[in-house]
């Protein structure tokens, strides 16, 4: 049951957003009552929290070189953007309606942490590619990253990720990284 709840807020609260869905809704969307929400989620706010850590999943491990693997996110991100269900980055959504709600900050601490496993995914990558300033060009990348969502929601374009993926191409290439141009990636190598 505790499972089905939070597969339900997910849904709701990244679709229709955080304050517009109450715990009445969540219960009706299910066909339970409000107790039982209650007895697995004592109060609105853990079911937020469960609801972050819920989509706080890490990137899987990939045996592609480095540098494909983190041109490869913006590919991944043209792919969600094109799907008619994305609403942007669930965490930044959170922190957006919740901010001045979130008096102990609950929910920025997890969004900050997913956002630097993020940043600290990338520096990896970086510092196995030997790039010299791993830490700046991972915070460079983020960027382009969340640049590219705030782009979509507002334009409603796909090509925004590959506009960002061009950019992280030409930051990449500029640190002293081997990557193949963009039109070596239409031709197939």
């Amino acid at each position: 049951m505790k499972e089905r709840i939070l597969e339900t807020a997910d849904r709701l609260f990244y679709m229709r957003g955080i304050r517009a869905i109450g715990v009445d809704t969540i219960a009706a969307e299910i066909g339970i009552s409000k107790r039982t929400l209650y007895n697995h989620f004592p109060s609105k706010d853990a079911l937020i929290e469960a609801y972050l850590q819920h989509r706080f999943v890490q990137p899987r491990a990939s045996d592609k070189p480095p540098a494909e693997q983190i041109l490869a996110t913006f590919d991944s991100l043209e792919r969600r953007f094109a799907a008619k269900d994305f609403r942007g980055c669930p965490f930044v959504n959170a922190v957006a309606e919740l901010g001045p709600e979130d008096e102990d900050h609950t929910f920025r601490n997890i969004a900050v942490a997913f956002k630097e496993s993020r940043r600290i995914w990338f520096r990896d990558l970086l510092r196995q590619l030997g790039v010299a300033d791993a830490e700046g060009l991972a915070t460079q990348l983020t960027l382009l990253v969340d640049g590219s969502i705030a782009q979509d929601l507002v334009r409603d374009d796909p090509a925004m990720a590959r506009a960002a993926r061009e950019a992280a191409r030409v930051l990449l290439a500029n640190a002293g990284v081997k990557v193949a141009s963009s039109t070596d990636k239409k031709r197939g190598g």
